[in-house]
């Protein structure tokens, strides 16, 4: 009867924290009170924002394969998007360089259509990882891991930009090492200046001004400047081309692909890439402002929405934005008002000025993303983590080395692994096993103390005692002979999986066999469980003779053992272990 009055209350009790959650997920109108109130900084800092958008949003929109109309498109849409839904107020969402590197083979591979199917199986995977409630995992996320990707994606957005900085188009390769290789061979047979000059002017420009007049939007003055002499002294320069006035959705034959489950894993390698840029960056705008904090689920959320939606347009995957963002808080944004302003802006750029940006030289492109990927990269924190451990180092460096040879996502792959491997080793080599005293109380005749140090020994387990350990412990503690009764004092112990337990179990057999007891102290009941399980001691009476909660219990036990024979009866001891 208990069970069937208390089942509608559980059932109950499960919808509404199910709707809570769902409700965590959803916009609120607190998200835009400030917005409504004082909305003049918000929208400074959104037209800043659209300003350094805009050539990022072309040139990532022609390094992804689908052209400058697909990165505008992207900027406009997933921007819009994941303002609203997003988990951060100060997240800037579009193309970016590291979803790039991704998309590059996917286009190679799968065409056009391929990429807007991948984006749409790639939001939906967000959403879902946003109701699994997985966002906080991007805090076990290793610094070496982040700062290896980093810099290896700023070495791939470099090479993609070698063919057009120098001029060549149509360049070779499966690779963008290859394909820059072959622009670069190409440019030696037959070299030119124009568009080296181009790219190199606006890079170094961007860079300078950055440094000194950090509030002015460098990179849309020197694109516009290198548009502009083009058009009056008609420079031999490749132009970015046609661009659509306006947003339509695409032909959705990616919906009729007969073989969708091959787009199966590139989807959540883009998915993961998405998710773990966009809780990266809204993290780095949690430090730059003061008093604030993402949800991370929202983020996945706003973000999955926003992969879904630019598809449908004709827009590539998205991400947080990080270089974006950080303008965005720096320029005095408060709300989401200000990525919803950027887009807005970049929304009537497509409608209103899509014959301007058709003109823009792709050589003033590259030069604006060869000047980003120098930025991204920070120096200081990649010396800082050499300089720790030699493990440190070796992470990074793997990681940075697959992402340029490979792909990100293996990159990511790889360094989580050798991050976890050294983890577990350095774990492993911190467990140790120690001989310690018996911690006598000194009421007892010499004789009994010569007698207890012949024939009883302690040690002290500290650490980890798990797979990576455990075989180590045994040969260590096999050693042991000439002696009646081994007090294992546990616990320091911080972990006991089930090879430490079933070593430990091993342990204690052959001491046994050698006719030498083995008591256990100060063991937690989350250690003393597996032993358990494991029929470490196979009844009762024998588990209450062996394990003690203090080791002065222990002692009492086996003076009694060396000195007579047989076991005293002991009562409980307030001492601790």
């Amino acid at each position: 009867m208990s069970e069937r009055r208390t089942a509608p209350h559980t059932i109950g009790t499960r919808i509404a924290g199910a709707a809570r959650s769902v409700g965590d997920l959803l916009p609120r109108w607190d998200d835009w009170k400030p917005a409504v109130r004082s909305p003049g900084s918000d929208l400074l800092a959104g037209l800043v924002v659209a300003l350094v958008a805009l050539p990022l949003a072309l040139g990532f929109g022609i390094s992804s394969g689908l052209g400058a109309a697909a990165g505008l498109t992207t900027a406009v849409i997933a921007g819009a998007v994941a303002a609203v839904f997003g988990g951060s107020r100060f997240q800037v969402t579009g193309p970016t360089g590291a979803m790039t590197v991704v998309l590059v083979p996917i286009v190679g591979q799968y065409g056009p259509t391929g990429v807007l199917a991948v984006g749409l199986i790639a939001g939906l995977v967000l959403v879902a990882l946003a109701f699994a409630g997985v966002g906080r995992a991007v805090r076990y996320m290793p610094a070496p891991v982040i700062e290896g990707f980093t810099a290896g994606i700023a070495v791939v957005i470099a090479l993609q930009q070698v063919p057009a900085a120098l001029g060549i188009t149509g360049a070779e390769g499966e690779k963008v090492w290859q394909s820059a290789f072959d622009a670069a061979r190409r440019f030696a047979e037959n070299p030119t200046i124009l568009s080296p000059a181009t790219a190199l002017t606006v890079a170094v420009t961007i860079l300078l001004g950055g440094r000194y007049l950090p509030k002015v939007p460098f990179s849309l003055l020197t694109v516009a400047a290198a548009t502009l002499a083009a058009q009056l002294f008609d420079l031999d320069l490749t132009r970015i081309g046609a661009i659509p006035s306006g947003f339509a959705a695409p032909t959705l034959d990616f919906l009729h692909l007969g073989d969708v489950t091959a787009l199966i894993a590139p989807a959540m390698a883009v998915a993961a890439l998405g998710a773990l840029e966009s809780l990266l960056s809204a993290t780095a705008a949690d430090s730059m402002a003061v008093g604030t904090r993402h949800n991370p689920d929202r983020e996945l959320f706003g973000q999955g929405l926003a992969n879904i939606a630019a598809p449908l347009f004709g827009g590539v995957p998205a991400t947080g934005a990080i270089a974006r963002t950080a303008v965005n808080v720096r320029s005095g944004a408060r709300t989401r008002l200000a990525a919803i302003t950027h887009a807005l802006i970049l929304a009537a750029t497509v409608y209103l000025a899509a014959g301007l940006v058709a003109e823009i030289p792709l050589a003033a492109l590259a030069g604006v993303l060869l000047a980003t990927t120098v930025r991204m990269v920070e120096t200081a924190s990649i010396l800082a983590i050499t300089r720790a451990t030699r493990a440190d180092t070796l992470v990074l460096v793997a990681t940075f080395l697959v992402t340029v040879v490979f792909d990100l996502i293996t990159a990511v792959a790889v360094g989580i692994g050798f991050a976890a491997i050294l983890a577990l080793r350095a774990v492993a080599r911190s467990a140790r096993i120690e001989q310690v005293p018996l911690d006598e109380t000194g009421d007892h005749l010499a004789e009994e103390h010569e007698l207890l140090r012949e024939h009883i020994v302690a040690y002290r387990i500290d650490g980890a005692l798990f797979f990576a350990a455990a075989h180590r412990f045994l040969l260590e503690l096999a050693e042991v002979s000439d002696v009646k009764v081994v007090i294992l004092r546990m616990s320091r112990i911080t972990a006991l999986d089930a090879t430490g337990a079933l070593v430990l179990k091993d342990v204690i057999t052959k001491l046994e066999h050698r006719h030498i007891t083995v008591l256990i102290s100060g063991a937690k009941p989350e250690h003393l469980r597996p032993l358990s399980a494991l029929g470490v001691f196979t009844t009762k009476d024998s588990e209450q003779r062996h394990v003690f909660a203090t080791t002065p219990q222990a002692i009492e036990l086996a003076r009694a053992l060396v000195t007579t024979g047989t076991p005293d009866a002991t009562t409980p001891s307030e001492d601790n272990e």
